[in-house]
């Protein structure tokens, strides 16, 4: 059975041992990511579709907390939210924020990989810089949480 990464395109999700030539154009709704929204016009969801879809859906799935959402399946979403409280000490901790990032980015089958670097931690905010090698080319992505 093919590993479902979102409940809205279920019947569509290809395998995730899916080779590049047999995946689909991969497309999904824009995103404005300074307000971390998706982006409308006129009423409708703005459509993009490749790279920019991609790193579309590659900001959200590291932005989504793991295992909380009951809409979503338990391969999609980043784990950070277990860091908080624990009493690691901060190379540890900032060592698990990238394995948890990129292990939640490489469940698609249109990332081939994926870099996190942790840019700073400021108080509470974790700044990461992550850059995705995908079937379309490679994209960065910054993330705060």
């Amino acid at each position: 059975m093919a590993r479902q990464l979102l409940p809205f395109f279920a019947a569509g999700a290809p395998a995730a041992s899916a080779s590049p030539e047999d995946l689909p154009l991969y497309r999904d709704v824009a995103m404005d990511y300074a307000r971390g929204l998706p982006r409308f016009d006129g009423g409708g969801p703005v459509l993009v579709s490749g790279l920019e879809a991609v790193k579309g859906w590659a900001w959200r799935a590291v932005m989504t907390e793991r295992y909380r959402w009951s809409p979503f399946t338990w391969d999609y979403g980043c784990e950070l939210m277990r860091l908080v409280g624990q009493p690691y000490n901060s190379d540890t901790r900032l060592s698990e924020a990238r394995r948890y990032v990129e292990e939640a980015l490489t469940v698609s089958p249109y990332i081939t990989g994926a870099a996190a670097a942790v840019e700073g931690l400021e108080g509470s905010e974790l700044h990461i810089s992550v850059t995705v090698q995908t079937v379309y080319g490679e994209a960065r992505l910054d993330v705060r949480g």
